[in-house]
């Protein structure tokens, strides 16, 4: 039995994946990078703190959140507790499923999420937005669903709409 030839990217196809790549990477570091300098928070951090903030109460359980955040609960579970120790999140048994633990922003945390997202928002609009026309956003956000649910078909699509 022979193998199949790959089939290997062409000229257009490999300058759209190096360009989606160096996004991939760049685009995280600069947004920690902003984080980081001006909240003295991290872009994972910062995904908790506004997940949370979204909510009506302010409170989701822990498998939730580390699907918005997109981490694994490991990774969640360790933040969390950083997050704790600033007094910005508690846990909490869920009242309703006593196999869950609830992640609850505290009024510091909310008041810390208030204060970074002007800048962070301000620069994920430098970063992403501004650059281009609202036809090409469209066609990101098309793009990116189609991609998301390529790699994870049952993971529900963040992107709304």
């Amino acid at each position: 039995m022979s193998q199949a030839e790959p089939r290997w990217l062409d000229a257009e196809e490999q300058g759209t994946w190096l360009a989606l790549t160096g996004v991939l990477v760049r685009l995280p570091a600069t947004l920690d990078a902003q984080l980081q300098r001006d909240a003295g928070i991290g872009h994972f951090e910062y995904q908790v703190l506004a997940g949370l903030s979204m909510t009506p109460d302010r409170t989701l359980q822990m498998s939730e959140l580390a699907d918005f955040a997109v981490g694994s609960l490991s990774r969640l579970s360790h933040t969390v507790k950083r997050l704790e120790q600033q007094g910005w999140v508690r846990r909490m048994p869920d009242p309703a499923d006593c196999r869950c633990t609830l992640a609850v922003l505290t009024d510091a945390g909310w008041e810390k999420t208030v204060a970074t997202a002007p800048g962070h928002v301000a620069e994920v609009r430098r970063l992403v937005f501004d650059p281009l026309t609202k036809a090409l956003q469209r066609q990101l956000r098309e793009a990116g669903r189609r991609i998301h649910h390529t790699v994870d078909p049952d993971a529900p699509w963040p992107g709304g709409g």
